[in-house]
């Protein structure tokens, strides 16, 4: 079967196209545009009329290149964190029904298991965290995904949990100044580290951290310094700590005009990625681990993969 995915998320919104057999997943069309739907949402609670426009636009561009492709059996367009807050998420809903899209707000829970079989998926037999850092919130998913069973694994979720914890929201509470002051990082990532910390209390014995989604691969993009994007060399890389403390540092150090210039980091990026490094140092120090795995497959694979189940 022929699947097209759609996942618009606070900050980006992707389209993964792909062709589905009992061999595996054959990508066909693969896109991401930053589109920055949840602008403002943490403080009004509302979707900004521009951003929905913006969104909506680019929602219709995929439309097309989806119609381009043709033979599309199954058309799934997932929204998470900024539309389950925004009051008026409805007429964002309607406005992409127009364009023949049925979109699905979806809560955080099925965010993590979703983005959670996308990741494990190529990680069968191990025991691992996931984190999937956005915009709006973060999933940390720890299961298994098992060995064999063909196409679709079957996972075992020990826990997991959705924080209100993203890029986006951190950005615009804590980080005022440009660049942002040491205080005001120290301030979000004590902020993340509480909200976060009760969950990894509970201690989860796992044996690979994944991190997925925009923050993560652009880490490695800016570390690389890589023009253009090389998505094969960013997937199942690995990131030290020592490696994530030096991204932070080189994106603090500059106001956001300069950083936006930063090889390796999308422009559009650049305002809200020294808050998404620091959500994933938060992570590291509460697992306690020096290294993660960053990987290319994420929740746009696991919505593949579950509507080849279904």
């Amino acid at each position: 079967m022929r699947v097209a995915a759609i996942d618009i998320g606070t900050v980006t919104s992707r389209l993964y196209v792909a062709d589905v057999t009992s061999e595996g997943i054959s990508p066909i069309v693969r896109r991401s545009v930053i589109t920055n739907l949840g602008l403002g949402v943490d403080a009004t609670g509302v979707l900004m009329q521009e951003s929905i426009d913006r969104t909506v636009a680019q929602v219709a561009e995929y439309k097309r290149e989806i119609d381009a492709v043709g033979g599309v059996d199954r058309l799934v367009a997932l929204a998470t964190s900024a539309s389950r807050d925004a009051e008026n998420s409805a007429d964002f809903v309607g406005k992409l029904g127009e364009l023949g899209v049925t979109l699905t707000v979806i809560p955080g829970e099925r965010e993590a298991a979703l983005a959670f079989l996308g990741a494990a998926n190529e990680f069968r037999g191990e025991d691992v965290l996931v984190v999937d850092s956005g915009g709006g919130s973060t999933e940390v998913i720890f299961g298994r995904a098992e060995a064999g069973g063909g196409l679709v694994p079957e996972t075992r979720i020990y826990a997991r949990h959705s924080f209100n914890i993203g890029c986006r929201r951190i950005t615009e509470r804590f980080l005022h100044s440009d660049p942002p002051s040491p205080e005001e990082m120290d301030a979000a990532r004590a902020w993340a580290k509480e909200g976060m910390a009760d969950f990894f209390a509970q201690g989860l014995p796992c044996q690979r951290v994944i991190a997925v989604a925009g923050t993560a691969t652009s880490v490695v993009s800016v570390r690389d310094e890589m023009v253009p994007y090389d998505s094969s060399r960013v997937h199942k890389a690995t990131v030290t700590r020592a490696d994530l403390d030096d991204v932070a540092s080189r994106l603090c150090a500059l106001p956001l005009e300069e950083r936006r210039k930063m090889p390796g980091l999308q422009p559009q990026r650049a305002a809200v990625m020294p808050a998404g490094v620091g959500v994933l140092q938060v992570v590291m120090d509460l697992v306690g681990v020096d290294s993660m795995t960053i990987s290319e497959s994420d929740l746009l694979q696991g919505i593949v993969l579950d509507a080849a189940r279904a």
